[in-house]
């Protein structure tokens, strides 16, 4: 590849070479997501006039309609002087394209070039949904190439969201407790993400959906001001998310319903297009679910405790590892004391018995920070960006706790302005700390 000079020349100088290229091609900015450059094919298909038009936007604002950063980007496995080659069907402009993808580094800056050749037999309809089993094929693709099942739901939401041309994807689980939460979420340019809205949302909400569900029927709302009586439970809810329109389809794993998805505001004459593709892929997304769940479990089982819940030594040795530098933390090391009496005594039973008291105190004033059994009768409270009068404070609420439930645990604490940089010194100091309360602790019981 020709190497490309900066020096003192316009971006449109430095890439005018690729003006008539028969290939599309479009340089991104890789630091700030900002598109560099389009060639006139590439402008054609994206219906863009003029560079002037997407100035100052982000790649996936203006090639993707997206309001996020793509969750398929390979920006991080890029490297100078290597093309990164692939096939992919692009939602957007509705063709499957092999695209050869490199960094050019100039004058401190790195950019994303990316040529694509058009690999489609015949295009399809820029606004067409006629073919489903292109579509399908490649919305499994791109999600089982993703490393992990959790970025397999992410990733295959955004390409519905952006196949379907609609304003929002998502997919709502049931909780134990029967709420609902919004679980995956991708929005199109300029609309408001609501995820964080929708958490525990009341299934009576969509009491009604889950009677057509039941019946095997789908949901579509064609017009929301058209449910405002019949519906008013939904209608308060969709409302004021700027919600016309929207397609949902259950998800259903061994005859039950655990949840549903769809998209918001989807063009009105493909609606009925559209529930077929959401039939057909619902099957694969509870598998997903599924294998997620399995590996949450397993993950569970390798950092959590199990007679307390709280994390393991495994567990705190990767939250060590992840946490930053320049914050302050603050570290207690807490020994429950007495255990070995009460189960050579009372059995195991009343034992597992005060390490649970135990750890409900812990959690009674420390629930908000990281809390970790790492032995026997030993756990560990690591506090990040808390202040050291707050860290005494929530010491002290600890202790009334303990004497409420009677359980004594011998403590020691210290606090440090940066603690991840001293972070093995720290914990020791905490440690001996602690041991010398046990000390006096046992010193205590001898007198008595």
């Amino acid at each position: 590849m020709k190497k490309v000079e900066f020096s003192d020349r316009t971006a449109a100088d430095i890439w005018e070479l690729y003006e008539e290229l028969k290939e599309i091609v479009y340089v991104v900015d890789i630091d700030s997501h900002e598109l560099v450059y389009m060639n006139r094919l590439a402008r054609e298909l994206y219906g863009i006039k003029s560079m002037e038009e997407v100035k100052d936007k982000k790649c996936f604002e203006a090639l993707m309609g997206s309001s996020m950063p793509c969750t398929t980007c390979n920006n991080k496995k890029l490297c100078p002087g290597s093309f990164a080659e692939e096939v992919r069907y692009n939602p957007v402009i509705k063709k499957k394209l092999a695209i050869k993808d490199t960094i050019i580094e100039e004058n401190g800056k790195r950019y994303r070039f990316e040529l694509a050749v058009d690999l489609s037999a015949c295009e399809l309809q820029s606004r067409g949904y006629e073919d489903n089993e292109v579509m399908v094929n490649e919305g499994l693709r791109i999600s089982m190439a993703a490393p992990t099942s959790e970025e397999s739901l992410a990733v295959l939401t955004e390409y519905l969201g952006q196949s379907l041309n609609s304003e929002r994807a998502y997919i709502f689980e049931e909780n134990k407790d029967g709420t609902l939460d919004n679980t995956y979420e991708w929005c199109a340019k300029g609309v408001l993400p609501q995820k964080e809205n929708l958490q525990s949302v009341s299934i009576q909400v969509v009491e009604f959906w889950y009677e057509k569900f039941l019946k095997g029927k789908n949901v579509i709302i064609k017009n929301v001001e058209g449910i405002k009586d019949s519906d008013q439970a939904v209608y308060e809810y969709l409302k004021p998310q700027n919600i016309q329109s929207l397609v949902v389809y259950p998800l259903i794993s061994e005859k039950k319903i655990i949840g549903f998805y769809g998209v918001d505001n989807p063009p009105e004459e493909f609606l009925e297009n559209i529930m077929t593709l959401l039939q057909i892929l619902g099957h694969f997304i509870v598998a997903l679910i599924q294998r997620r769940n399995y590996v949450r479990r397993l993950e569970e089982l390798c950092f959590m405790d199990q007679l307390t819940e709280i994390g393991n030594r495994h567990a705190m040795n990767d939250y060590i590892d992840r946490m930053q530098e320049e914050k302050p933390v603050g570290i207690l090391y807490c020994d429950v004391m007495g255990l070995k009496k009460i189960n050579d005594t009372k059995g195991h039973r009343e034992g597992d018995e005060l390490l649970m008291r135990a750890s409900q105190c812990l959690k009674e004033a420390f629930g908000d920070y990281e809390l970790f059994r790492i032995g026997g009768d030993e756990f560990l409270v690591l506090c990040e960006e808390i202040g050291e009068e707050t860290l005494q404070e929530r010491i002290q609420t600890l202790k009334n706790h303990m004497q409420e439930k009677n359980a004594c645990m011998a403590l020691g604490c210290v606090w440090h302005r940066e603690g991840r940089k001293d972070m093995d010194r720290l914990l020791k100091e905490a440690d001996d700390r602690m041991y010398e309360d046990k000390r006096t602790w046992y010193a205590r019981e001898a007198e008595n």
